[in-house]
């Protein structure tokens, strides 16, 4: 069976990078959205050298090193005090020992890059406002491997027209975290609510506390809650994440909320960073969830990003793990004659690592919001090893290459 027709369902950071990567390697795409235009909301991300020198080898170097900033360090302070608890080496130091830049960048730049060179991929077809409602496969029986007409039928809604059928010969599932497709391949399970609510704004630099309006990222840790900040948009603006315990979960993804509260919710923090939290009057809400790695392939579907296995933001892996997994899928597709063979592949390289990058993230978490004695065994851990150190504790991480 060919497979040089694929299907990406899902047009964020996991579905762009794949689509892009497959037609580079020569695949027609069609890349479909159920959402009818791309808008500029969300927040800042994180990507790692493990992800920066994938997208520097899919041509999108030097559009990132213009929107992008790159923090020299990760500075960890106490929430209440305002102390110095530690600190994380980035800057020069990531780029000499994994070859690559540690950057931040907010979302919507990201997309942009990625979305501006899909659409200058001829073999790219983009279509939107397609709701995936229904997938059915062909067997992939041995002996019907490398039969053309093969392929699996998707069924997608579209408001105010009739159903649309459109056949693949494989397909990338990139449907974000409440997937469709994932129940599709028989993954009944949903991601969990694990206590927590992420308040996430962006602020002109210009008004934060000038203590706080470097080119460093800053990390305060606190019993029930942490806060992280850094520059973006090409360091115009700050970004900031605060993250509290709640016992309840919020509707959707963006929810808004404002200031007043989340400043009540964090009356004994620190003066510069009170004052950081006090900028933004308006808040978006998003709900922290996640799913242990489960099957993210069957028959020609494969799940890639949080589709496949969506991780917690305690140790800022969530968008670099969906690129390596797109650049895993496209690499074991074009490099394996069937698709059998190409999609049991990318099962054997990526379950192993991402469920160890879910079950460090769910570890940092709990480190994080550490009460008394916890928190100061952290910190001793954290001074004992430096910034370098505590950069190198992550080393499987941020070398990997493959």
């Amino acid at each position: 069976m060919s497979t040089d027709n694929v299907t990406v369902v899902g047009a964020g950071v996991a579905g762009l990078t794949a689509a892009l990567a497959l037609a580079r390697a020569g695949r027609s795409v069609t890349l479909v959205e159920r959402r009818t235009g791309f808008s500029e909301v969300g927040a800042g991300l994180q990507l790692s050298p493990n992800a920066t020198r994938l997208l520097a080898g899919l041509g999108l170097g030097p559009a990132l090193a213009r929107q992008a900033c790159e923090p020299p360090a990760v500075i960890v302070r106490d929430m209440r005090s305002g102390r110095t608890i530690g600190g994380v080496a980035l800057g020069a130091f990531m780029r000499e020992r994994f070859g690559a830049p540690y950057y931040v960048i907010h979302r919507a730049d990201l997309q942009t890059i990625l979305l501006d060179s899909v659409r200058a991929q001829p073999n790219i077809r983009l279509l939107m406002g397609r709701e995936l409602a229904g997938l059915a496969q062909d067997s992939l029986a041995q002996d019907s491997l490398t039969e053309d007409s093969e392929g699996a039928d998707l069924v997608f809604a579209r408001a105010g027209s009739a159903d649309e059928t459109r056949r693949a010969s494989l397909v990338v599932g990139a449907d974000g975290i409440w997937s469709k497709m994932r129940p599709l391949l028989g993954d009944k399970r949903t991601p969990a609510y694990r206590g927590y609510v992420a308040w996430r704004a962006t602020v002109p630099r210009a008004e934060a506390p000038p203590a706080l309006a470097g080119d460093e990222t800053g990390l305060w840790l606190g019993p029930d809650a942490h806060v992280v900040h850094y520059p973006v948009s090409g360091g115009r603006r700050v970004n900031v994440v605060a993250i509290m315990r709640r016992r309840a979960p919020v509707a959707g993804w963006s929810e808004l909320a404002r200031g007043a509260d989340l400043l009540a919710g964090l009356a004994s923090c620190a003066p510069d960073l009170r004052d950081l939290l006090a900028v933004p009057p308006e808040w978006t809400l998003w709900s922290l969830h996640d799913l242990p790695v489960g099957r993210i392939a069957s028959g020609r579907v494969a799940l890639i990003g949080d589709a496949a296995h969506p991780v917690l933001p305690f140790m800022a892996q969530g968008a670099a793990m969906a690129i390596e997994d797109a650049i895993v899928l496209t690499r074991a597709i074009v490099e394996e004659a069937a698709p059998a063979a190409a999609l049991a592949r990318y099962v054997r390289e990526r379950v192993a690592r991402v469920r160890r990058v879910q079950d460090v993230a769910r570890a940092n978490g709990r480190a994080y919001h550490a009460g008394a004695l916890l928190g100061l065994a952290r910190n001793f851990v954290m001074g004992r090893l430096g910034p370098t150190g505590m950069t190198e504790r992550y080393a499987w991480i941020y070398g990997w290459t493959r």
